[in-house]
């Protein structure tokens, strides 16, 4: 089987989307199937595409042994709603010449958002012969609108009735979520059409270990609790609530420490925030490559997992988690719904209310305070947990079930 996978984001960016593609490749690979990868130039988080790819509009290379075709797009990760539009478009058409340069496929999927890659996933099938597998790891527009990004009452018209349409065409919908998987159903799509392709982590790459001494000089974090935030710093995580709760914490707790690591559009209101309140129990720390996560985990005791208290984000289920818990780390989660029943059905966490400082303040105490028995015993069964249900090799194995069934009966419609 000819598998090719489209998504705006791949390594050496990191980030949810781009670990996804790259280990389910990688497993794909392993076991002998036939893997392409159509991409974007890296430009992700910082809107800035590396020397060696600016001025092109194509590139093919091979990375880490992953056949890889890469094309020009607009970057933009700051700026107004209709920059950012301007740089999904771009991809989503400058893609066909990948999709043109690639060889004949058996399954595309591609993954959005950005929901109007979907047309190219679509049509791409359509020239390759393929079943088009749109895989959805963001209901848009509903997120956009809730988060107050997008206003436009005619373009959100337009942006659900794409939405609508490209479920339709789908031969199958893989989500990320639980939630996800329910509103495609909900939205009239039979249930045998959805499957769940969720994120993961490497088992092997993620594991517990020794603390990096480097690291905790480098902080200054010797004899201290660390509870450590990872990944993009964006509008939905709502991270203001936990630097409230780190004020509330710093005379309380003198032993505690708060790490901010990665980068993202509400870094620098939050870096103003800190110097707000006065705080001298956090520092912020820009984002490192993938390989030296493992190393940050050694060193953290309680991952914080942070969203918005919105109705949208029940239905999440934060890619961070993982790592996190395979690295034998128990998550402080400040968020409702999904992945509260996850952690708590798992034993291998704390909750917080979302956007509630005094309640997150008070399970950080909490966490702090926790006695090593306990500790141990989240620790253990986090690791546990998504050794057996998150390894990329048993999502490898979902996945091939499902589109390695005979095609689905209302699939292959035709414009």
């Amino acid at each position: 089987m000819k598998i090719t996978l489209l998504s705006e984001n791949f390594p050496p960016e990191t980030g949810a989307p781009q670990i996804r593609l790259y280990e389910v490749s990688k497993e794909l690979i392993k076991r002998g199937y036939e893997v392409e990868v159509l991409t974007a130039f890296p430009h992700h988080p910082n809107g800035v595409i590396p020397d060696e790819y600016k001025g092109k509009f194509y590139q093919f290379e091979v990375y880490e042994g992953i056949p890889v075709h890469r094309s020009w797009i607009y970057p933009s990760p700051k700026g107004s709603f209709w920059k950012r539009l301007a740089s999904y478009l771009s991809f989503t058409f400058s893609a066909f010449y990948s999709i043109f340069k690639s060889k004949k496929s058996d399954v595309i999927i591609c993954t959005s958002p950005p929901l109007f890659l979907g047309i190219t996933g679509y049509f791409g099938a359509k020239i390759k012969g393929a079943k088009f597998v749109f895989n959805v790891a963001d209901i848009w527009p509903e997120s956009a609108v809730e988060l107050g990004i997008l206003k436009n009452k005619t373009f959100i018209r337009l942006s659900e009735w794409l939405e609508n349409w490209l479920y339709r065409k789908s031969w199958k919908i893989a989500t990320a979520t639980e939630g996800i998987r329910d509103y495609m159903i909900n939205k009239g799509n039979d249930k045998d059409k959805v499957f769940m392709l969720p994120n993961g982590v490497n088992t092997e790459t993620f594991s517990p270990r020794e603390p990096e001494s480097s690291w905790k000089s480098k902080l200054g974090f010797e004899g201290k609790k660390v509870f450590t935030f990872a990944g993009r710093i964006g509008h939905a995580q709502g991270l203001d609530s936990v630097l409230k709760a780190a004020k509330i914490v710093e005379k309380s707790h003198p032993s505690v420490r708060f790490l901010i690591i990665g980068d993202g559009p509400e870094k620098a209101n939050l870096q103003k925030l800190k110097e707000t309140l006065n705080l001298n129990n956090l520092i912020f720390h820009d984002s490192v490559p993938v390989t030296e996560m493992p190393n940050v985990f050694s060193i953290t005791d309680f991952s914080i997992v942070s969203l918005k208290n919105l109705e949208l984000f029940k239905g999440a289920r934060p890619s961070k988690i993982f790592p996190a818990l395979a690295s034998g780390v128990p998550v402080l989660y400040c968020g409702a719904g999904e992945s509260v029943e996850l952690i708590e059905e798992n034993h291998c966490g704390v909750i917080a209310e979302p956007e509630n400082p005094d309640s997150i303040a008070a399970k950080v105490m909490e966490c702090a305070e926790m006695s090593d028995h306990k500790y141990n015993e989240y620790a253990k069964s986090g690791r546990a947990f998504v050794e057996e249900f998150y390894s990329w090799k048993y999502i490898v194995d979902d996945l091939l079930i499902n589109i390695q069934e005979r095609e689905y009966s209302q699939g292959s419609e035709t414009v």
